[in-house]
């Protein structure tokens, strides 16, 4: 009889503090290192993510800590929260890991952590996970997001080859929210300022509205589900592109926390391919 494969533990990882900076009026970015984060592995892809695991308030957690006994042994609403996080940049020379984190005052988890949080402090987190990177062989590069994209496409222009054309869209609350970009790359960069407006409206506006350079596409598209799902839809039905040529997904939803929306996240995904399937035939 065929036994299934032992399922490989998320490696756990703990990281110190080291610095933190307000980047714009509502992204701070954390600089973690630690001896412990020596050999961490993160490099291969732009779009290297973590997941943060915050201890719920008041509840005691065994040390040395142990998610598989955590879940095994306390009840679900006393599970650490865990919020995933791009990696803005890894140095495995300094042992530095640098995340952005998006600040909305008090709501949410790990905004508000990232606002108070101070030198010293330790953080456990899962990862890295990641599958993309600009291609080599692309004769130009498409990068779409919103602030949750944001550290990834600025993480993607740096690996960008030199010279190569780059589209860039990206959406964020106004024209305070913008960061200086840099790239090797021949990239044109267009900052779209939401203004109230409904999240990944002014991007999907672009992205139609785009004269698409001859050649084959790279296309990095990730942010609020919603104009993610339309997205995929344009560059699949309409731009006619294969999926090898996309790495497209949604990072949130409107209305749901992080919790709600990964609970969600397959069966919604699974319905979009359905969708399409039906229209490509």
């Amino acid at each position: 009889m065929a036994t299934e494969p032992a399922r490989k533990r998320p490696r756990l990882n703990r990281g110190t503090v080291l610095r933190t900076e307000r980047v714009t009026p509502h992204m701070i970015r954390v600089v973690l290192g630690g001896e412990s984060l020596a050999g961490f592995g993160a490099g291969a892809y732009t779009d290297h993510y973590v997941k943060l695991l915050f201890p719920k308030p008041g509840v005691a957690y065994p040390e040395p800590f142990d998610m598989e006994k955590v879940r095994a042994e306390l009840p679900r609403d006393q599970w650490p929260s865990v919020r995933t996080y791009t990696v803005r940049s890894w140095d495995p020379e300094a042992v530095e890991l640098t995340i952005d984190f998006v600040h909305h005052g008090d709501k949410g988890i790990a905004g508000p952590w990232a606002a108070r949080v101070q030198p010293g402090e330790e953080v456990l987190f899962n990862g890295p996970g990641g599958a993309y990177a600009p291609s080599a062989d692309a004769d130009w590069h498409l990068l779409v997001g919103d602030e949750a994209a944001l550290p990834a496409i600025a993480a993607s222009l740096e690996r960008i080859p030199e010279g190569a054309p780059a589209r860039v869209f990206v959406e964020v609350a106004g024209p305070e929210e913008e960061q200086d970009l840099r790239t090797p790359g021949d990239a044109e960069i267009v900052w779209l300022h939401r203004n109230g407006g409904a999240p990944g409206d002014l991007l999907v506006e672009a992205v139609q509205k785009l004269d698409f350079p001859d050649g084959r596409v790279h296309a990095f598209v990730h942010g609020e589900a919603g104009f993610v799902k339309a997205l995929r839809r344009h560059l699949r039905v309409d731009r006619g592109l294969p999926l090898e040529q996309l790495s497209i997904s949604g990072y949130w939803r409107v209305g749901r926390d992080e919790d709600g929306w990964q609970s969600s996240k397959r069966e919604w995904n699974r319905q979009v391919e359905q969708e399409e399937a039906q229209v490509l035939g």
